[in-house]
């Protein structure tokens, strides 16, 4: 599993909430995004008589500079009396605890002392390199850290949550009603109960991946402004090679918010569906898990 996965789902989230926490890291200076070009990011639609359900897949993270705010994006957002995301926004110190009352591990045991002597110290030299003392993250199990180690580099290239689609979203979402598709809890039993050898070799090709991590996810960004799903999907997807975990983070999540998608459809109204990118393109993605229940997908270009 590597950094790609972590941008994949939404575990990304657990932690952009915790790290500042740990390790807050000032900007080094932001690598410009260019402005959204048409057709911008892609942004599905279901319909019936009375319901209509908007697909839009999200970058949780960007520099503050990048415009994906379009007119196809707005106008469906503004029509919407509900706006679901993956998980609640608005109560991050209390996701903070719980990522705090999980991620940590019991007793006396050290992060770095479950490394081998090569892993570790390619683990230190990295956490040098931005500053932060080879001791900080001891605490935490190596699911953990390997997420609050992802995060550095975006901070230190100028990414931020704040700037990502959800939280805008959300501050933009005054008077409609809020719903969430899974908790903070369920979000972090997916890695939570890894087991050990397959955490720490997560925060390994963490580590191995650091060098390229700002980029890549430029590259992905750039992919998503153009609207690019299909290449997106497998930029974020390919390396997930372990077909156990392709299922374990991607597919059956997608069949438990097709499910949710099902329902909602029962009862009148328009939603506003936001989700990670990774989940709405590829094998397994939420528009195929729809199609197989019968509806019909459409992409909104305009």
């Amino acid at each position: 599993m590597t950094l790609k996965t972590c941008f994949t789902c939404a575990c990304a989230w657990i932690a952009l909430a915790f790290s500042s926490a740990c390790v807050a890291q000032e900007a080094a200076g932001t690598q410009a995004v260019p402005a959204a070009a048409q057709p911008g990011p892609a942004l599905w639609q279901i319909a019936d008589e009375d319901t209509t359900i908007y697909l839009f897949g999200t970058v949780h993270v960007l520099p503050k500079d990048v415009d994906w705010f379009d007119g196809r994006i707005e106008r469906a957002f503004n029509s919407a009396d509900e706006m679901v995301t993956e998980i609640g926004l608005d109560d991050m110190a209390g996701m903070q605890q719980v990522i705090a009352d999980k991620a940590m591990l019991q007793g006396d045991k050290s992060l770095r002392d479950l490394m081998t002597e090569e892993n570790r110290a390619q683990y230190e030299a990295a956490l040098g390199t931005f500053g932060v003392p080879p001791q900080a993250l001891d605490r935490m199990e190596p699911w953990m850290a390997a997420m609050t180690l992802s995060v550095l580099p975006l901070q230190a290239s100028g990414y931020r949550s704040e700037s990502g689609v959800e939280l805008s979203l959300n501050s933009r979402a005054a008077g409609k009603t809020k719903a969430s598709l899974e908790t903070i809890e369920q979000q972090i039993d997916l890695f939570d109960t890894l087991p050990m050898d397959a955490q720490l070799t997560y925060l390994d090709e963490t580590v191995e991946a650091i060098p390229e991590t700002a980029f890549t996810l430029k590259q992905m960004i750039a992919e998503w402004l153009e609207g690019d799903a299909v290449t997106l999907a497998e930029m974020m997807n390919d390396e997930m090679d372990d077909p156990a975990l392709y299922q374990r983070l991607l597919t059956d999540r997608n069949a438990n918010w097709a499910e949710w998608v099902d329902q909602r459809m029962d009862s009148a109204g328009t939603v506003f569906l936001a989700v990670g990118a990774g989940h709405l393109a590829g094998t397994g993605s939420l528009q195929e898990m729809l199609e197989r229940r019968g509806y019909k997908v459409k992409r909104i270009r305009e």
